[in-house]
């Protein structure tokens, strides 16, 4: 029985004179997966991350608060061991984090309205929503 490509079935394979070969690498290139949407799972990720609304303080604890700054100024040169939580806002997407740093108080500064501690770490006092003096 003849088949259709018969004729041909035993040719060697052709090579062009004008073109090289093109290598492996370079032939499995052109079959690998395309990333039509470059960014795609990156914006995936940033919208599945998930962020805090800021807390409002009671009035007692707003008090408390307060008291603790007041006797933190009082303190300017001495040294205290405190650890606060405070909100930090994110800079990409509504809400924020809590946070918690403990360290050496250094004082705070009124001016600019920031709790300083000796790690240089610089919190703003409208972001504290609780201090422990340890």
């Amino acid at each position: 029985m003849s088949g259709k490509y018969d004729d041909i079935i035993d040719l060697p394979h052709p090579t062009s004179k004008k073109h090289p070969r093109m290598s492996r690498q370079n032939r499995a290139a052109q079959f690998s997966s395309f990333a039509a949407l470059t960014g795609y799972d990156a914006a995936i990720r940033e919208t599945a991350r998930i962020t805090e609304d800021r807390r409002e303080l009671s009035e007692d604890a707003a008090v408390e608060l307060n008291y603790k700054i007041s006797l933190l100024q009082q303190e300017q040169a001495g040294m205290k061991k405190i650890k606060v939580i405070y909100f930090r806002q994110d800079t990409t997407k509504d809400g924020g984090a809590y946070r918690e740093e403990d360290g050496d108080f250094k004082r705070i500064n009124s001016n600019e309205g920031i709790l300083e501690l000796t790690n240089g770490i610089q919190i703003p006092l409208e972001d504290i929503f609780k201090i422990e003096i340890v």
